[in-house]
């Protein structure tokens, strides 16, 4: 492993049942998503072939993403340090995990894989402005390494690159990568009257806790990448890492607060039964 945690993707050594997982995995979600992913997605998909057939190359992706809006995917062995994480998206690298869920995982699986990252996420990479946010947040995760609001971060991250929604003239549609790579999700997200919909607002996504392992209580919906753009890079973010110091708790997953632009206010009857661990 390389000091920026980067290693060999190890194509050649994928075997056919691994390469045949990606595959099914990947035909279920191109049969699921149209009418439900926001077309920049889609558009990616078809721009960088990810249906080609078996896990693709990291090194024949990336010069075909490069091409397109100067970013590259990087293999590494899993989660990566903070700072190692920004610095690969400030300077246009998306770090990508190189495993595979087994046969057995198709429907859930806690840890990114190469499906989750390759498929969830590259594609939105085909999209400047996307591809400038994504850039931007890394900037901005290392001036902010010593802020103390690495969790604030990491709120705004996961609402927005992993389970945004956004409103198109056609309706709500997904961008984030945790539910474009979910068949369950997928629909969730859009069509389940149980989690909350509500417009985004910087400060409040980035105090409100997220769930790891369900699906989430709250969606957030932006009205446009450049929207999401410039609401985080024409924003000073001193005085808000300042009004959160010290401020230990955030918002419950739940929470509707009373400023918010409610797009669909949730019954929240999934969590309330169990989400997941529900008993039959």
């Amino acid at each position: 492993m390389a000091d920026d945690y980067t290693i060999p993707q190890g194509w050649e050594g994928y075997s056919d049942e691994e390469h045949q997982t990606w595959d099914t995995l990947y035909e279920r979600q191109v049969k699921l998503l149209p009418g439900k992913a926001e077309q920049s997605f889609l558009d990616g998909l078809k721009a960088l072939d990810l249906g080609r057939g078996g896990i693709p190359n990291f090194e024949t992706m990336s010069d075909e993403l490069e091409s397109l809006t100067g970013w590259r995917v990087v293999a590494v062995p899993g989660l990566v340090p903070d700072e190692v994480f920004f610095d690969h998206l400030a300077n246009r690298r998306f770090p990508a995990g190189n495993f595979i869920r087994r046969a057995d995982q198709l429907d859930y699986l806690q840890e990114p894989d190469v499906f989750h990252d390759v498929f969830g996420h590259v594609p939105m990479l085909t999209n400047p402005v996307f591809a400038d946010y994504m850039q931007a947040y890394g900037k901005g995760g290392l001036r902010s390494l010593d802020s103390g609001c690495l969790k604030n971060l990491a709120a705004l991250y996961w609402y927005t690159v992993e389970f945004g929604l956004v409103q198109t003239d056609d309706g709500l549609r997904i961008y984030g990568a945790g539910i474009v790579s979910s068949a369950s999700e997928s629909v969730f997200s859009l069509k389940d009257p149980s989690p909350h919909r509500l417009k985004f607002d910087l400060e409040r996504v980035m105090r409100t806790d997220y769930r790891i392992d369900d699906f989430q209580q709250t969606y957030f919906v932006i009205d446009s990448y450049e929207d999401l753009f410039h609401a985080t890079v024409d924003t000073d973010f001193g005085p808000i890492y300042d009004r959160l110091q010290g401020v230990d708790d955030k918002y419950p997953v739940d929470t509707i607060l009373a400023e918010a632009e409610v797009v669909h206010r949730g019954s929240q009857d999934y969590a309330r039964k169990g989400g997941r661990l529900a008993k039959p």
